[in-house]
């Protein structure tokens, strides 16, 4: 078996200027006729050949098929001297068709929304002030349709009521509307003071609200219409000091509010239509600090520590006995704790920098049944992971050596699955606009993961049947010519 991808993506955009503002109207039309994926792998057959298919993902069929059309209209204005305010407005449409190994999926959606920012600075206190206010909003409806997937009953097996014609899509399991739409407004203060300090606040409050409106409905499948709405305030305080013209330092306290989307409260571990009524929303708190700084008028290096409470984490999960389809559930508590470092050096002929994070992410309270995953790591998460690159440049020609690695990582809420640790190699060189007449031509040719590694580059978290392991490319040649008119 092998993964395949046909698609195309169209692009356009135009820009005016009408009475001083900035007006630009952007389209995005994309069109995916067939997207194949071979599915994760055990861990025997990562380390076998990385190219095996899951079975299931063959006798079903398993792909997808999706178009999206989207139309958005961007506007900016400058208010005075140092005021300006940008409005968006966008809609569009997709569709999808979505054979799976649980079902067949179709999906049709439609979208639309908008927003207004405006910020504004002003020097008429003792303190230069930046002000900031924002409100936005979104509706989406789709019409979901799961079929019973037949494409793997063969010529001669009897037919049945889940399956009573020699066709793809069998017999309609789900048939329902799915609708949401948000409201968000925030504020935001910003203060120069004295002493090179720069303090800042920020309020945001959402809305949203969810609703499903079964068509479905017979005398043994009962309604399971629903509405949900989910509220919070997330503040915001953050306090940053210049302490030299190349040195600063930061400090931030934030709050986040993250909801299930509408695929994450419909995909009930039961199968049942309707809204997940116990899936929670996540609520993070975060204290953050680090220091920016140029160091010997080369090199730039960020440093910055993190630590986050989290109630009601979302954790993703198979569904036993049904291939392919997953939903979530809330831990009750988790710690994030973790640093980042990236350094960064550049001179005329030689760029190269590299980037480091530490991350400690720990269930603090989290129970599935009887059992209890307190102490154990989030799955999903390497504790070390890094990149970095080397750059020579000469005569308008350049050759880049990168890198990319992690340790190991769980997989599972109990920590029994573990992924290998990996570090992986690319080499890449070509030509920074070679000209040829009025045409400027940019080639380039890289070899990606050099020593062609086995290894898992993203994890399935919760997996079932063993597969856990989403194979990293192997060895790959690539060639990219940019053309342009000079």
């Amino acid at each position: 078996g092998a993964s395949g991808l046909e698609a195309a993506h169209l692009f356009a955009r135009g820009l005016a200027t009408v009475g001083g503002a900035r007006v630009e109207l952007q389209g995005t039309r994309y069109e995916s006729s067939r997207a194949e994926n071979t599915g994760a792998l055990t861990a025997a057959e990562l380390a076998r050949d990385p190219r095996l298919p899951d079975s299931l993902n063959i006798t079903k069929r398993s792909r997808k098929a999706a178009t999206q059309s989207q139309l958005a209209l961007v506007i900016d204005r400058p208010i005075g001297a140092e005021g300006n305010v940008r409005a968006v407005a966008f809609g569009g449409t997709r569709t999808l068709d979505n054979p799976l190994p649980f079902a067949v999926v179709a999906v049709d959606r439609a979208f639309l929304g908008g927003s207004v920012h405006g910020s504004w600075r002003t020097q008429r206190f003792a303190w230069p002030l930046r002000l900031g206010a924002g409100i936005e909003g979104q509706r989406l409806a789709d019409d979901r349709r799961n079929y019973e997937n037949c494409a793997d009953l063969a010529t001669t097996a009897p037919l049945t009521a889940r399956c009573p014609a020699r066709t793809e899509r069998g017999a309609l399991r789900l048939d329902q509307e799915e609708r949401a739409a948000t409201v968000g407004a925030f504020a935001r203060l910003e203060v120069e003071a004295p002493g090179a300090l720069f303090a800042s606040a920020a309020l945001r409050g959402d809305q949203i609200a969810f609703a499903v409106r079964d068509r479905f409905v017979t005398a043994t499948n009962v309604d399971d219409s629903g509405d949900r709405t989910l509220r919070a305030l997330s503040p915001m305080v953050g306090l940053a000091w210049r302490a030299r013209p190349v040195l600063s330092t930061f400090v931030n306290l934030a709050t986040a509010f993250e909801t299930p989307t509408v695929t994450e409260l419909t995909n009930q571990e039961t199968g049942a239509a309707g809204l997940n009524a116990a899936l929670r929303p996540q609520r993070t708190r975060t204290f953050e600090a680090g220091v920016q700084g140029l160091v010997g008028g080369h090199w730039r290096v960020d440093l910055a520590g993190f630590h986050a409470q989290v109630t009601d984490e979302l954790v993703p999960f198979d569904i036993p006995n049904q291939p392919g389809r997953r939903a979530f559930r809330n831990a009750g508590a988790t710690r994030r704790r973790g640093a980042e470092v990236g350094v960064r050096g550049a001179w005329s002929a030689v760029e190269l920098g590299s980037a480091y994070t530490y991350s400690a992410f720990r269930f603090l309270t989290y129970a599935v049944g009887t059992q209890s995953y307190a102490g154990q790591p989030i799955p999903g998460v390497p504790s070390h992971a890094g990149q970095g690159f080397l750059t020579l440049r000469q005569r308008g020609l350049f050759g880049t050596l990168e890198w990319s690695g992690a340790t190991s990582a769980t997989a599972d809420d109990a920590g029994r699955v573990r992924s290998a640790g990996y570090a992986v190699w690319t080499i890449r060189g070509g030509a920074h606009e070679a000209r040829l007449g009025g045409v400027v031509i940019e080639p380039v040719v890289a070899v990606e993961n050099l020593f062609d590694r086995r290894y898992a580059a993203s994890l399935v978290v919760n997996a079932t049947r063993g597969r856990y392991f989403e194979p990293g490319l192997p060895r790959r040649l690539s060639a990219v010519i940019r053309v342009a008119r000079n």
